[in-house]
């Protein structure tokens, strides 16, 4: 009896290190080979609004992690030298080595990066192709290839959240309290002004209630169907929502000019008053030829410049806005519309 017991014992071993053994057997390659991006379109592209329906190809070779495993792909965008910190997904495929975009969907989503989306100008772009298999392996990402496009103008439809609240009634059909993804990428912001206390709101993906969201446990963390979100004081408030990774958080803000070209210098602010029938934020005051910045709440963690040489669009962080000539100006600032933008106007 012992030497059968034995004997069990003997075979479940051999058993149990055999399912180890195939359990290893799909293992990653010391040295995995990333895609190679093909832009079968060329170095330049001019985007045409009479070829709207056509499409555009990218097509790469296959990534290699040393194991027969499905591979999500998908081509990324950014503009040149921002090291795709707000990298965009053009097209996505599983497995599939080339993936199209009609040529409408993909001028919506390169219009947002024009200074002036009326007028627009050739973008100096990157592409990469970005392969995955799962959560737990790193990501494996081509070389960059720059491609130049000149997108064409046409109203840009952004992907909207409705932000239903006690602020407003509970509508969710109300199109003008919704947080914007300029990048179509999930990632939604927008600035929106609460007129009471506590007030209380929810997400919404459509004009009704069919799919919301709330927050459980005023964690930060949005739960399907969750539970109303509280604001704190009544003001101006920053909403983003990354909606990939369910979270949200909000700030309230009050608007500032600081700056050489103000009479406080780049030590004091000069204070902007919010006007709710506009939607905007102005002050009157003498200027020199100098330059100036927007932040919030006296301080630099949230701050607005121009990156486009006084554009009238503003960027997070972005460089001093220069006033040409010393005089008394209205400053105006307007966060309600998902591209940002200010004025400078002599009066």
């Amino acid at each position: 009896m012992k030497k059968i017991l034995i004997l069990i014992l003997a075979l479940g071993l051999i058993a149990f290190y055999s399912c180890k053994k195939d359990e290893t057997k799909a293992t990653l390659s010391a040295s995995p080979n990333a895609s190679v991006l093909n832009l079968t379109s060329g170095a330049q592209i001019i985007l045409k609004k009479s070829d709207s329906g056509q499409l555009i190809t990218y097509s790469w070779s296959a990534s290699q992690f040393g194991q027969v495993v499905v591979i999500g792909y998908t081509v990324e965008m950014d503009m040149v030298g921002n090291s795709f910190k707000n990298a965009i997904p053009v097209v996505q495929s599983s497995n599939a080595l080339s993936a199209s975009i009609n040529t409408y969907d993909f001028n919506q989503k390169i219009l947002p990066m024009e200074y002036d989306p009326k007028n627009p100008t050739p973008i100096n772009l990157e592409f990469r192709v970005k392969a995955v298999i799962n959560a737990n392996i790193d990501p494996l990402y081509s070389a960059v290839v720059p491609q130049t496009i000149t997108p064409y103008f046409v109203k840009i439809v952004y992907p909207i959240l409705f932000v239903p609240g006690s602020y407003q009634g509970w509508n969710p059909a109300d199109s003008s309290t919704v947080v914007t993804s300029k990048s179509s990428n999930g990632q939604f912001e927008g600035y929106i002004w609460f007129g009471t206390d506590q007030v209380l709101f929810k997400y919404t993906q459509k004009p009704n209630w069919d799919i919301n969201w709330g927050d459980d446990g005023a964690d930060g963390t949005l739960n399907p169907g969750g539970a109303n979100i509280q604001a704190g004081l009544h003001g101006y408030y920053k909403l983003n929502v990354d909606l990939p990774n369910l979270t949200h958080k909000f700030l309230l803000t009050a608007w500032s000019i600081i700056g050489d070209a103000t009479s406080g210098g780049w030590n004091t602010d000069t204070d902007m008053k919010y006007d709710s029938i506009s939607k905007t934020w102005s002050v009157t005051t003498g200027l020199t030829a100098a330059g100036l910045k927007f932040r919030a709440n006296h301080a630099w963690d949230l701050n607005y410049g121009d990156d486009g040489s006084n554009t009238g669009k503003l960027s997070v962080g972005g460089a001093n806005i220069a006033v040409p000539a010393g005089g008394n100006y209205t400053v105006i600032l307007n966060l309600s519309q998902p591209i940002y933008k200010y004025q400078l106007k002599k009066n």
